[in-house]
């Protein structure tokens, strides 16, 4: 797949190593992210997926 990327950002004028660069970067963002994510202790991601349902949260932003 990267072969098939590379062929068709080697045709753009003026494009050299800039487009892979970004791809790399957008590629190790994810593949971070999916680390973090999966790493993550279950009770942390109940305590976050309850956090629209706090009605503490909901008390206190009516200003």
């Amino acid at each position: 797949m990267f072969k098939f990327i590379k062929q068709y950002a080697e045709k753009i004028d003026n494009a050299e190593i800039y487009p892979m660069i970004s791809l790399v970067i957008f590629f190790l963002f994810f593949v971070v992210l999916l680390v973090l994510v999966k790493k993550m202790r279950k009770d942390r991601v109940t305590e976050l997926s309850n956090i629209p349902f706090d009605k503490e949260e909901l008390s206190n932003s009516n200003l």
